[in-house]
């Protein structure tokens, strides 16, 4: 299973970073732009960020852990597109296909995330004050929750490919529900009664706490996005383990 799940991982980083200029430089820049344009343009209209000083400090702990949920979710929802010729042979199965994705591109995400940070704190000469424990929990449940969420998407989109569209629509609120601009204690009570649903904040939260010592997050449910997360996966597995032959002939 070993064997089988590494040669997937070397496929997909040849057919995903091997073709394009500059392979994985691109999987670096594209956050460290994403973080440089909100940082330029609220720093322009506030005249400092939810926490501490630093804008582009401030927005990389809400947009990259958002980015790596978001890119996990969609390379384990087209996990069986993607391997569709390799399923053909017995010992691949669908489960070797999706934990290659998840495994490649969460590895990738993580080394992306230390690398932006660690350029934002030496660039910016920040003291480092970091609860690693927390970041990385951050990042195992933003993981866990791509998973989950992709596992049911790949079954959703395999036999109903208009839910790929529907879902497009559906998430795209996300980037301004997830507390990437405004930390959850500074919303409207309203707003926070809604948002709290939204597993994503609390992943968001949770690497805030770590990253800057004298967040609380007291809203922070780790047991909650963990319960929605399994939820989620155990439902996906169950409905492609009983059909995932028939989706391959589709």
């Amino acid at each position: 299973m070993m064997r089988i799940i590494v040669a997937l991982m070397l496929r997909e980083m040849a057919t995903t970073y091997g073709k394009s200029a500059g392979g994985y430089i691109w999987a670096v820049l594209e956050p460290v732009l994403g973080v440089a344009l909100l940082s330029l343009i609220f720093s322009l209209a506030l005249n400092r960020p939810g926490l501490g000083t630093n804008f582009p400090l401030f927005y990389a702990t809400g947009f990259l852990p958002f980015a790596m949920f978001n890119d996990l979710t969609n390379k384990v929802a087209s996990a069986i597109r993607f391997s569709r010729p390799f399923l053909a042979y017995p010992s691949v199965t669908f489960i070797d296909a999706m934990i290659a994705r998840v495994l490649l591109n969460a590895l990738t995400h993580t080394a992306v995330i230390a690398i932006v940070l660690i350029g934002i704190y030496v660039i910016f000469q920040l003291p480092v004050v970091v609860n690693l424990a927390s970041v990385f929990e951050s990042l195992l449940l933003v993981a866990l929750l791509a998973v989950g969420v992709g596992t049911l998407n790949c079954y959703l989109m395999t036999a109903f490919p208009i839910w790929e569209r529907i879902w497009q629509i559906l998430t795209r609120p996300l980037f301004l529900m997830s507390g990437i601009f405004f930390t959850y204690d500074l919303m409207p009570t309203q707003a926070q009664n809604f948002l709290w649903y939204n597993p994503l904040i609390h992943c968001v939260g949770l690497m805030r706490q770590g990253i800057y010592p004298t967040y609380q997050g007291s809203y922070i449910s780790q047991g909650y996005v963990i319960g929605i997360s399994v939820a989620l996966l155990v439902l996906g597995l169950m409905l492609l383990e009983r059909s995932h032959r028939d989706l391959l002939e589709r």
